[in-house]
């Protein structure tokens, strides 16, 4: 998977839309496989009009707790949305995600105004529940 910073100088030399969403898929397919045994409720974000999973795992280094997931979709260009928020989330600290200012995110990018009303709301749930995961980790 690219970072984020990558991803977003790749977002500047795409021109038209259809463009964009044919990276976003291909962010999608360049995910590492997930594992079926977690295709299960547990890990289904609730909110997505797709199926949705996220598997969290918190490893600890230099004395930090990092927050990591893995993540699919059953859409392709949701696929795509799971691979760019794990890229803005995945390997940070509870703090860290916590801050990060997604809405800026997905407006550099431009994804709010082309997004469906359910895609948007289904993007939003998952940040969601990256948020929730990392209020939990701080104890708040």
């Amino acid at each position: 998977m690219p970072a984020l910073d990558e991803i977003l100088e790749n977002f500047e030399f795409l021109d038209d839309w259809e463009d964009k969403y044919k990276y976003v898929i291909e962010l999608g397919r360049a995910m590492p496989a997930f594992p079926d045994d977690q295709r299960v409720n547990d890990y289904k974000v609730e909110g997505c009009v797709s199926q949705v999973w996220l598997v969290k795992t918190i490893t600890q280094e230099e004395g930090r707790k990092l927050l990591r997931y893995q993540g699919d979709s059953d859409a392709h260009i949701v696929k795509g949305l799971v691979a760019l928020v794990l890229s803005a989330f995945s390997g940070k600290t509870a703090q860290d995600i916590l801050e990060f200012d997604t809405d800026a995110l997905f407006k550099k990018i431009g994804l709010q105004e082309h997004l469906t009303p359910q895609r948007s709301n289904g993007l939003k749930a998952m940040v969601n529940r990256i948020k929730r995961d990392a209020k939990e980790v701080l104890g708040i």
